[in-house]
């Protein structure tokens, strides 16, 4: 999009642009969505950003009636592969308030210069100012979600001191932090619970995801009952537990966390995100495949259609090996008993009906191949990419170079192509993964002929789910 669109779009309040880019106003000092309900500044007075950091470092703050912050995130750094695309991703995981900026720069291969250089020309902000825009969107929902004191709220969020904290939230919000939390419309959650809404664009077939997500439930880690999924995550500093679910009105989705420590909440946030693809742009998916003879009455009988993700690629990358060759059934038993075997048990107060965390791949290298219930050569498997995502050989982490993953996971014994795609497509996120050789795929494709599956491409791991859904009597589809 070039400006004159972009304010076009702001122009007729078009809320498929939001978080997609920022629109600001020189005479008013003040940042907003492209939706904002506000009087349409003059086009002269409008300046446009990628990202809400860039904004802030221009020196508008946000603003009090559209909420910018609150937007979806841009569906661009899941499609981007490339360096700034890998460091947007580590950035929003909470890899800058873990390690800083050099640690950042080390897992994307460049130096702090470049990385600062190349994040400043593309998104128009370093990594620091990013990182301080995630930390002040963080201390806005423990500010008006809880009943935390201030100061918690503060280095939860990730600011090295009080100061900073208050001096970030008056320039981004131009309210104080105890301002923000009088005039909090509703009041705070359940003690030890965070209650917030994640955004997202419609379309959304919510109900269908979550029910994906509960057919693959793993016992004592996932629950799926009454339209709501549960599950426990492993986090930074220690686990926690998820509850998504549709909430009231359209736009967003319900999730109440029960974390270990608050300093987890961004990336508790990030990962739910992912793990329901709330950053997709479906009006760009549909365009792009609805016109097609094979894919368009799919588009249209499931409008909304996204491609879950995972919470944790390792996890995923373990499930996906287990359930080779085998029905979602007896991966889910399989799964099953390898937690209650090796998983981490949760702390009394924590669990609500969960019971484990799922295997680390540090406890599972270590394992005994012959003890993992199925065929010992699969075992050896499972034990080789656990020792190979341990070891640090293999990254299945937010910022890593996708094609070399999956080729490092096609090198292990064991690992084939449907594996590697499987885990590249939920696991790291890719919107653009087709399985070849799955055996729904397959059948759903079986009347229709050979099809050219590159013309779909961004969109493949879209209409790999689409072909699993158009599976109506089928419930094999895959682990």
């Amino acid at each position: 999009m070039d400006d004159d669109q972009r304010y076009r779009a702001v122009h007729s309040r078009d809320a498929r642009f939001d978080g997609v880019f920022y629109t600001a106003v020189r005479t008013t000092g003040i940042y907003c969505r492209p939706s904002c309900p506000a009087v349409t500044p003059k086009r002269a007075n409008t300046r446009f950003f990628p990202t809400a950091a860039a904004a802030q470092e221009a020196g508008f703050r946000a603003c009090k009636r559209c909420r910018p912050d609150l937007t979806p995130g841009s569906p661009e750094w899941n499609l981007r592969a490339d360096v700034v695309g890998r460091a947007m991703r580590l950035i929003q995981d909470g890899a800058v308030d873990r390690g800083g900026v050099g640690a950042l720069a080390d897992a994307v291969g460049y130096s702090e210069r470049q990385l600062n250089r190349l994040l400043t020309a593309e998104v128009g902000a370093g990594p620091l100012a990013l990182a301080r825009t995630e930390r002040a969107q963080t201390a806005r929902v423990l500010v008006e979600t809880t009943d935390m004191p201030m100061a918690d709220v503060a280095f939860a969020s990730g600011f090295a001191s009080v100061r900073q904290f208050n001096e970030t939230m008056r320039a981004v919000f131009d309210r104080s932090p105890t301002e923000m939390r009088a005039m909090r419309r509703t009041p705070a959650g359940e003690p030890g619970a965070i209650t917030l809404r994640l955004p997202h664009r419609e379309p959304i077939d919510l109900a269908r995801m979550l029910r994906f997500l509960g057919e693959r439930a793993v016992p004592g880690v996932e629950e799926y009952r009454d339209g709501v999924y549960r599950r426990t995550l492993s986090l930074p500093h220690g686990p926690g537990i998820v509850e998504l679910s549709e909430g009231p009105g359209t736009g967003h989705v319900l999730c109440r966390l029960r974390l270990s420590e608050t300093r987890d909440l961004a990336g508790a946030v990030r990962r739910c995100r992912r793990l329901l693809d709330l950053d997709a742009d479906p009006r760009a998916v549909t365009e792009a495949l609805g016109g097609d003879p094979l894919l368009g009455p799919l588009v249209a009988a499931h409008p909304g259609m996204r491609s879950p993700g995972h919470v944790d690629p390792a996890e995923l990358a373990v499930r996906a090996v287990l359930g080779q060759q085998v029905s979602v059934r007896a991966a889910r038993t399989l799964a099953g008993r390898l937690v209650e075997r090796f998983g981490e048990p949760l702390k009394p107060g924590l669990d609500d009906g969960l019971t484990h965390v799922f295997p680390s791949p540090d406890v599972l290298a270590d394992a005994d191949p012959a003890g993992f219930s199925i065929p010992v050569a699969r075992g050896r498997a499972l034990v080789g990419l656990t020792g190979a995502i341990a070891s640090g050989r293999i990254d299945l982490g937010p910022g890593c170079d996708r094609d070399e993953a999956e080729r490092g996971l096609l090198e292990l014994r064991g690992i084939g192509p449907w594996t590697a795609g499987y885990v590249r497509m939920r696991g790291l996120g890719d919107p653009d993964v087709f399985l070849h050789g799955d055996l729904g795929v397959r059948q759903a494709l079986k009347s229709r002929g050979r099809m050219d599956t590159l013309a779909w491409s961004p969109w493949r791991s879209y209409v790999t789910h689409l072909l699993w859904a158009s599976l109506v009597n089928t419930r094999e589809e895959l682990a």
